[in-house]
């Protein structure tokens, strides 16, 4: 599949660009686009072979496809892992990593801070299961393994986390997880495999919305998981069946995305740092928080595991509700929208969308307050962000 000669002894960005399908007899240079929903057989025999999984050869695209397969073997070189399963969206990923490794009964450690979307997994759909979980707040972590139980299977986690870019220890946690012998799995979306890498650290599954920036211009939706071979063949298996597998077209997007990935993160984290600069010092601003801020709480934690510091910075306007409503509807140039990790700076309000759903006392507990206000710092000039975001937050002030 691979068609460099040793992808391990590359560089990030020449295994993000150089791990292609092999080519067909018409020698292209980069991969097609294969749209077919299935495969022919030379012969009864062979196909025999293939369904009986005796031949590794393509047979069907709710299976494999050739986009899907090179889109998961460049995650797994980028992310250091042994196998991947690449879904139809990040939240398919997020339940496929999860469902398909856990019988009722067993018991899950989660992080509260995590996504609206996740925490809804963990305590709607499961608990119908009979698996239930329990959570322990980023700002305490160390409170971790009194909260594991002899039935525990998993712990979940994601960092930096959504919307409040906390960050957690992942070479602590994964110390944990081998002790108690759990399957830890990471959603890794924010850093990227560019900026962090959770296999140095432990993690059994890397889960990617790859929806945000590996995309990164708001095109496809799509979710991979990467990690140990054996739990991912249980995910191929449980995920193939249900039909959450990637598009052939999406994983194309994709996987020509990631060609770009190291040069567009370089940019989005200059972009974020400066911007992260400026809202510190705006007499508007209540907090700021963004990894690579000094006054970040896990700034070293950040610094140890991460190369830079991301595109998301969360922040408070003073005022309240009603200030960050006047400021969200000031915006000008930057995009009101659920997304992150596009090309075009966007800004969400947490409490009313994404994690709209968080019991009340929850959002107090982990930081989404009412005048929380998430920022996906694009690629445009740093200039035109700031103005933006400086005559938007001084309608505030009126």
């Amino acid at each position: 599949m691979i068609t460099s000669d040793n992808p391990n002894d590359c560089c990030f960005e020449t295994q993000a660009i150089r791990t292609q399908c092999q080519r067909s007899q018409y020698n292209e240079h980069t991969t097609p686009l294969y749209l077919t929903s299935s495969f022919v057989f030379d012969n009864a025999e062979e196909m025999r072979a293939v369904f009986a999984e005796e031949i590794d050869k393509f047979s069907y695209s709710r299976f494999n496809n050739p986009n899907q397969t090179e889109l998961i073997e460049k995650l797994c070189l980028l992310e250091k892992a042994e196998a991947g399963y690449s879904f139809s969206t990040g939240m398919a990923a997020i339940f496929g990593s999860i469902f398909p490794l856990i019988k009722p009964g067993d018991h899950i450690v989660s992080c509260l801070n995590i996504f609206g979307s996740s925490r809804t997994i963990l305590s709607t759909i499961l608990p119908e299961w009979g698996v239930t979980t329990s959570y322990f707040e980023a700002k305490s972590i160390d409170k971790i393994e009194v909260l594991i139980q002899p039935n525990t299977k998993i712990l979940f986690v994601e960092t930096p986390t959504n919307p409040g870019v906390d960050v957690l220890d992942l070479s602590y946690l994964g110390e944990i997880a081998r002790k108690y012998n759990l399957i830890f799995v990471v959603d890794n979306t924010f850093a990227t495999p560019y900026l962090q890498n959770p296999t140095d650290f432990g993690a059994d599954i890397v889960v990617h919305s790859t929806t945000k920036l590996i995309d990164g211009q708001g095109r496809v939706c799509g979710g991979i998981a990467v990690g140990k071979k054996d739990l991912i063949r249980k995910i191929y298996l449980f995920s193939r069946t249900i039909g959450s597998s990637m598009s052939a077209f999406d994983a194309w997007v994709l996987s020509k995305s990631i060609e770009t990935l190291a040069v567009r993160v370089d940019k989005h984290c200059q972009n974020a740092l400066k911007i992260a600069h400026f809202l510190e010092s705006h007499p508007q601003i209540e907090f700021v928080r963004y990894p690579f801020l000094p006054s970040h709480p896990q700034y070293e934690i950040a610094k140890k595991q991460m190369k830079q510091g991301g595109n998301i910075i969360a922040f408070g306007i003073k005022g309240g509700l009603d200030a960050g409503r006047a400021f969200l509807n000031a915006l000008q140039l930057c995009s009101r929208s659920a997304n992150l990790g596009d090309s075009r700076t966007i800004v969400t309000h947490p409490a009313s969308t994404t994690h709209s759903k968080v019991p009340a006392e929850e959002k107090i507990t982990t930081g989404i307050t009412d005048n929380l206000i998430r920022l996906s710092v694009g690629l445009e000039n740093t200039r035109d962000i700031i103005r933006d975001l400086e005559q938007a937050l001084n309608i505030t002030q009126q």
